[in-house]
């Protein structure tokens, strides 16, 4: 892996990895996906449903480091979210996120109608993926990218979502087939 890290984000990275069925986390491979995406797009304002321990954040504060740019995440349990901000002190990232903490689609309904995201990392309740794409839609950049976890594993429950994406005319999208799948579209 061509990904350059300090020893004490290399350790939490190795832990982490450690809980990732405990915390729901996404494989390595898509966290690298994910922070390859978020640099070659240059991204500067990402959205993250699904906080968990952080792990997936990581990846993508690390990215920003390099871009400039800034993550709001937001993440249910309370527990949880006070493991994630941790780890994104220990990392030395805590300074560009902003943890929100409730229920994702309230968090997203309250969110400053001016805010915008160039790219939008979904991994929370599988059974609310389409209500996050709406609520999410008018505060997507004209050119930002949305991946969303678990598309294959959990295929029943995001149906709606990737039939709602398939049949927006304003996004391309693919599905892949890495473990548990994930769905990347792109608003054109």
């Amino acid at each position: 892996m061509q990904f350059l890290m300090d020893e004490i984000t290399l350790d939490t990275f190795s832990e982490l990895e450690k809980t990732q069925k405990e915390f729901w986390n996404v494989p390595k491979e898509t966290g690298l996906l994910i922070n390859t995406f978020i640099k070659m797009i240059n991204a500067q304002n990402v959205l993250e449903i699904g906080t968990s321990n952080g792990y997936s954040g990581l990846w993508i504060a690390k990215a920003l480091k390099s871009t400039g740019g800034k993550l709001t995440t937001i993440e249910y349990y309370e527990k949880r979210q006070s493991v994630a901000i941790e780890n994104f002190k220990k990392c030395g990232v805590a300074d560009i996120v902003s943890p929100l903490q409730g229920d994702a689609c309230e968090v997203i309904n309250n969110l400053d109608k001016d805010e915008k995201f160039d790219f939008v990392f979904i991994d929370a309740n599988k059974g609310e993926y389409v209500k996050y794409l709406e609520l999410i839609k008018p505060h997507l950049t004209q050119k930002a990218m949305i991946v969303a976890d678990n598309i294959i594993s959990h295929l029943l429950k995001v149906q709606p979502f990737i039939e709602a994406i398939e049949n927006d005319k304003d996004f391309q999208s693919e599905i892949l087939e890495m473990p548990g799948g994930i769905l990347i579209a792109y608003r054109d």
